[in-house]
């Protein structure tokens, strides 16, 4: 089973109230999908500190928007560059095949049966504001498990599916492939930091 770790993160506040800059977005929560070891995780900010081995051991980090949000916000924590992990985002995968972005929730109703989002980013935040720090984790889990089920659906048949503007169920290609570089390569450890 390959050490490939699929992940969702959420924040404690929105780029409106940093005035869009990254540097200020603080997470609540990210939570994972280890295949190896088939469990799901998550981690509060103070506990990130737990999550950095399980990410430098992975061959691959996989997320739904990832290298434009998630890994940018996480950067603010570690101190190496998450960015030059061995990485699929999926929406990169889906606007390099269809020309146009779509919405995680949009692609899973299409395509998977009875698998969908529960909620929002911004609901997330109300919570992180109320302190329901559980809620958030059971949210952003579904949000990793919806992640996992299409990358899963994507890998095996090679496509995925969106509803047309007008109602209509349509296929699109995907390769989820493991680059062949990182296969096998027999790298440990992805070694970003700064010493």
């Amino acid at each position: 089973m390959p050490k490939e770790v699929i992940f969702d993160i959420e924040t404690q506040n929105t780029f409106a109230d940093v005035n869009n800059d990254f540097k200020k977005l603080k997470i609540s929560c990210v939570s994972i999908y280890q295949y190896e070891t088939d469990t799901y995780q998550s981690f509060e900010e103070h506990e990130l500190k737990n999550l950095w081995p399980i990410l430098e051991k992975a061959e691959r980090v996989i997320g739904f928007n990832s290298g434009h949000f998630d890994l940018p916000v996480m950067n603010n924590y570690y101190l190496g560059d998450l960015l030059k992990f061995s990485h699929l985002d999926l929406m990169d995968s889906v606007k390099d095949n269809l020309g146009f972005r779509l919405k995680l929730k949009d692609i899973a109703e299409a395509t998977l049966d009875n698998v969908t989002k529960i909620a929002d980013g911004l609901q997330a935040i109300r919570w992180w504001r109320e302190g329901k720090i559980d809620e958030i984790k059971k949210y952003c889990e579904q949000d990793v498990r919806v992640t996992k089920e299409l990358y899963d659906f994507g890998r095996k048949n090679k496509q995925l599916f969106y509803k047309s503007l007008t109602g209509e169920v349509l296929p699109f290609r995907v390769n989820f492939d493991m680059p062949k570089v990182a296969q096998g390569s027999g790298k440990s450890i992805n070694l970003t930091l700064p010493f």
